[in-house]
């Protein structure tokens, strides 16, 4: 586990639009403030941390290019959609 890189996810533009747009398939009343207010709990969901650590060192002489949150390969769709049906499912 990495707070760093949880955070970092956290603050990611990619990340934070595919959750919210997860959350507007999922009809989450106004999934960009769902987003953004839930961004921390989404960011530290198991087992991410790890893959965004794996995805950086991996491209180590790319870091200024290369946007984990945009590779798919990382934080995968349905992790994504995981994610957010859990919390959905704790706050109600």
């Amino acid at each position: 586990m990495s707070y760093l890189n949880q955070a970092e996810m956290a603050e990611n533009y990619s990340m934070i639009s595919r959750v919210a747009q997860c959350a507007t398939q999922q009809e989450i009343p106004d999934a960009d403030a769902w987003t953004q207010t839930n961004r921390r709990a989404w960011a530290a969901a198991p087992g991410w941390d790890d893959a965004w650590a794996s995805a950086r060192a991996s491209h180590a002489d790319d870091t200024q290019a290369y946007d984990p949150g945009a590779d798919e390969a990382v934080i995968t769709d349905s992790m994504i959609l995981s994610q957010v049906q859990e919390m959905m499912s704790e706050a109600a």
